[in-house]
């Protein structure tokens, strides 16, 4: 993983860390109580496994984010 930070002013690196944000704040964190942080930041640890993982995503061709991370290493 490489961090990326753009200029003051350009929000390109936001957009898609908002979006993922969204997704996990409505798909595991909405409608529930946490009662320690401990228990939270287990939740956020184990969607971010979840999410590259296994969850298919139609954008990336109903692959998963490391699934087509290895086509494209093997395209390279």
């Amino acid at each position: 993983m490489t961090q990326s930070m753009s200029r003051v002013g350009k929000c390109i690196d936001n957009g898609p860390m908002e979006g993922f944000w969204g997704i996990l704040k409505r798909e595991r964190y909405y409608g529930k109580r946490f009662t320690d942080k401990e228990t939270l930041v287990k939740m956020i640890e184990d969607y971010i496994d979840y999410y590259n993982n296994k969850r298919l995503q139609r954008n990336l061709g109903v692959l998963t984010p490391m699934e087509k991370h290895e086509i494209y290493l093997q395209a390279a």
